[in-house]
């Protein structure tokens, strides 16, 4: 097949694209560096030409609630309307598990819009929603660090490694066109300040990890049922432990 990945310059398209290769596609990385950008409809109709499956792992440069929604909803207006003219017969999305559960946070409302407008769109579908990547840990760290304090709360998370969110990309995208949202997930559920908690410890960071149960996650609070996926999600093979292990994280 013929498939394009908007996006393809990140951390998941680089490794969508080298899996997608290696099963024998043609594969045509797209982002702005290759004079294709989704938000303003540039060279979309060019890239798509042809194309039999576009995969879009693009993620919004600002997180601020207006931007993220405005990134979204333009670009994924675009691309529904380049894949229709292009005649793209499958258009596979990444979304957040959860994103429903989170209403105040305004990245995961974007990424609700986002989704909305895939299945009321015109291209064959198929969205799936991925836990957070261990790549990420550090940055809500970051986000939630004040001094050498880290205040996280204690409401699970069952994140996985981008390398399996790859591998689940390339094979939906192989398959024929769901029509609907499947879930995939890391192995296990832990409390989120328990996650920073041993990434800390095998990055030998010396900040203290508070568990804090008002403390925010993108904007907003979290409990039990907010980020874990359902019944029937699949579920990766990595765990934190051997991720941590071969691919340990710089703070």
């Amino acid at each position: 097949m013929n498939i394009v990945i908007l996006g393809g310059s990140g951390l998941i398209g680089k490794q969508l694209a080298a899996r997608l290769q290696q099963a024998g596609h043609t594969v045509t990385p797209a982002s702005p560096s290759t004079g294709v950008n989704a938000v303003t409809g540039e060279g979309l109709d060019q890239v798509l030409a042809g194309a039999d499956v576009v995969v879009d792992v693009t993620n919004s440069p600002s997180f601020e609630d207006e931007a993220v929604m405005h990134f979204f909803r333009a670009s994924t207006q675009n691309l529904l309307a380049a894949s229709a003219r292009a005649g793209v017969g499958h258009c596979v999305a990444l979304s957040v598990v959860g994103s429903e559960r989170v209403p105040d946070s305004g990245y995961f409302r974007a990424k609700i819009a986002q989704e909305s407008l895939i299945k009321a769109g015109p291209v064959p579908y198929t969205i799936v929603r991925a836990t957070q990547f261990f790549e990420f840990l550090p940055a809500i760290a970051h986000m939630n660090t004040e001094g050498r304090t880290v205040r996280l709360p204690s409401a699970p998370l069952q994140p996985m490694a981008s390398a399996d969110v790859a591998a689940e990309l390339a094979r939906v995208a192989q398959l024929a066109p769901l029509n609907g949202t499947c879930e995939v997930a890391g192995p296990q559920a832990m409390a989120l300040d328990a996650l920073i908690r041993q990434l800390f410890e095998a990055r030998r960071d010396d900040r203290e990890v508070v568990s804090d149960p008002a403390a925010r996650y993108f904007g907003s609070t979290l409990d039990a049922n907010s980020l874990v996926p359902g019944h029937g999600a699949t579920i990766a093979p990595t765990s934190l432990a051997q991720w941590l292990a071969s691919a340990p994280v710089a703070h």
